[in-house]
């Protein structure tokens, strides 16, 4: 008997999340769960956007972001994020233009692979809104940036049955402070970053 039940013990620890209760989504950042999330990398992208010689506005993408975040819901200041960019990934759509950024001129991916983000503190600016401060460190140069978040939900997703909360950011930084200079001022000097991620609760 004993040994049946240790077995049902056992095999009821080992069903995986999917099996758990599901949680319905709340908007409310005060009922997420705390703890540790990483970002789901098939939702997780930057886009950038930056005056192309004043006639348009060039858009594109970072594609290999990892990103992982511990929060604390009842005391957002003790809220942690990381983050790493591949340089190489960065996306306009066009392979010309991609050699090009990817090279020497603007993002060097070959001798700066990646970029990093490390919070250094939250803010928050309204029930589902804060200023995340942080460093981001782009070709070897490191400079404080703001991130505007917003929470959009969190609860189990109804696809894959994880615990997942979701984001909405935006920083906008100068890339000549961050050594990269080609162009200018025909090309902007200044580029919007729009974040988006949806982070899964580690186990």
């Amino acid at each position: 008997m004993k040994r049946a039940c240790l077995l049902a013990w056992l095999l009821l620890a080992a069903l995986p999340a999917a099996a758990q209760e599901p949680v319905p989504p709340t908007t409310d950042p005060s009922q997420v769960r705390p703890g540790r999330y990483v970002l789901d990398p098939a939702h997780g992208k930057i886009t950038w956007s930056v005056s192309h010689l004043g006639y348009s506005t060039y858009y594109g993408q970072f594609t290999d972001v990892a990103a992982d975040l511990t929060l604390e819901p009842k005391t957002p200041a003790q809220s942690r994020l990381t983050a790493r960019i591949g340089t190489a990934s960065i996306d306009g759509l066009n392979d010309t233009f991609n050699r090009h950024v990817r090279g020497p001129d603007f993002f060097d991916a070959a001798h700066f692979p990646t970029a990093t983000f490390a919070s250094t503190g939250v803010e928050p600016t309204g029930p589902t809104t804060a200023r995340v401060l942080g460093d981001l460190t782009l070709k070897g140069v490191t400079k404080p940036v703001v991130l505007d978040v917003t929470f959009n939900q969190a609860g189990t997703n109804p696809i894959d049955k994880a615990y997942t909360v979701g984001f909405d950011g935006r920083a906008l930084i100068r890339r000549s402070e961050f050594g990269v200079s080609a162009f200018l001022p025909a090309i902007g000097d200044e580029v919007t970053l729009r974040l988006e991620g949806e982070f899964k609760a580690a186990p």
